[in-house]
């Protein structure tokens, strides 16, 4: 049984390989052109300093005191593909509750550096007072700037005046 596998498998083996070996490439008369796909990419270092939108979105969002405000959920573009808008998620629990805040693409800073500590890292982080706020976290040893995206952004504003602007909702 085990000796017919071993014949069919080698056969079919050999049905392949000489269909491969068949298969010769042939100069066409279009070959001449210059315009092909190899011509026309570009490289690596053409888009040097751009940044992937795919890791933009989810990045978190600051204001200038360092706490943490919201997270992007989407960038509005024109018919152009010219971002004019940021859509920033305030509050919520995984998305249910979150309120949706459309701001002007100008008006937030993205940063490469991680965040600035704003304690001691020597000593024990400890909360105190009614202060509710999520502070940004902080980093022993200095991260690696990505090439490809932001380490956050910066909006100035707080929590509350987030929630206080008019909610962003989609058009269907």
């Amino acid at each position: 049984m085990l000796a017919k596998y071993v014949t069919a498998g080698v056969a079919a083996s050999a049905l392949l390989a000489t269909v491969a070996f068949a298969q010769t490439q042939t100069p066409s008369a279009t070959t001449n052109n210059t315009s092909t796909p190899a011509a026309t990419s570009t490289s690596n270092a053409s888009y040097q300093g751009d940044w992937r939108t795919s890791k933009i979105v989810g990045l978190n969002v600051y204001n200038n005191n360092n706490e943490s405000i919201g997270s992007i959920n989407d960038l509005l573009t024109d018919k152009s593909g010219n971002i004019k808008a940021v859509v920033i998620g305030v509050g919520g629990f995984l998305g249910v509750g979150e309120h949706l805040v459309a701001v002007a693409f100008d008006q937030v800073k993205f940063v490469t550096e991680p965040v600035a500590s704003t304690t001691s890292s020597s000593t024990s982080s400890t909360t105190t007072g009614a202060s509710n706020s999520k502070m940004a976290p902080t980093s022993s040893a200095p991260a690696k700037a990505n090439p490809w995206y932001p380490d956050h952004a910066v909006f100035n504003a707080t929590k509350d005046q987030l929630k206080s602007m008019p909610e962003f909702k989609y058009s269907t």
